[in-house]
């Protein structure tokens, strides 16, 4: 388990609180534009990543893989950050923020469950509440930007209506419907701009054009040496 601290922005302000997670789970090839996803496959498969044998798969992941620290260690060169929605449940309570499920693609071309257990999982420190965003959730926007060769390039941008809607998502994982509390949930991602890439920095972003705010986070990536 793991306690991550958040500020909880609602429309009657802004109130600090802790989220205890036990459970985290990463939904993979989650896209409900279809030929968006099929991409996104293709863009991984070029990297050496087999197809999925489902759509979407749901990952587990350690909880203490989240973090909402300003830098993270890689080792060597491969790994590469993606925008995504998460969910998180607590007390009762469905609540929406924004990570990057950065990942290690020399990894993944061995194993997608692998990789995903190799790098930390940045988030914001800012959720919603879920039933703040709920009638409107196909409006929201996710992007990304990322720092290559020194320069600050828009990675990744769009509805996030390209992706499965939360019901959905966590139809497919939790047999009741709810996502349980202590769960953190991924919701899938975007395919790249160009083409998936490391990046020396990662920023990540989910707009909500209708209530006029954003959640906004960044992190600085250390490469680690690879001795062998």
């Amino acid at each position: 388990m793991t306690t991550l601290h958040f500020t909880l922005e609602s429309r009657e302000g802004h109130t600090p609180v802790a989220f205890d997670v036990a459970d985290f789970v990463i939904a993979g090839w989650a896209g409900r534009n279809k030929e968006a996803m099929e991409h996104h496959i293709r863009e991984l498969e070029a990297l050496g990543v087999a197809r999925p044998a489902a759509t979407p798969t749901y990952y587990r992941v350690a909880a203490a893989r989240l973090t909402t620290a300003a830098r993270i260690e890689d080792a060597g060169t491969d790994g590469s950050g993606e925008v995504e929605a998460l969910l998180i449940a607590a007390d009762g309570k469905l609540h929406v923020g924004v990570g990057s499920d950065h990942t290690d693609r020399k990894v993944e071309a061995y194993g997608v469950t692998v990789s995903k257990q190799v790098c930390d999982k940045p988030v914001a420190t800012t959720v919603w509440p879920f039933e703040e965003v709920a009638d409107h959730w196909d409006d929201l926007i996710l992007r990304s930007y990322a720092v290559i060769d020194g320069e600050r390039v828009l990675y990744q941008e769009g509805p996030i209506s390209g992706l499965l809607a939360p019901k959905d998502l966590i139809a497919g994982w939790a047999t009741d419907g709810r996502l349980p509390d202590g769960t953190a949930m991924f919701g899938g991602t975007m395919p790249a701009i160009g083409a998936v890439r490391p990046a020396t920095r990662f920023e990540g972003e989910l707009e909500d054009p209708v209530l006029q705010r954003k959640i906004g986070f960044g992190y600085d990536v250390k490469t680690l040496p690879v001795a062998g």
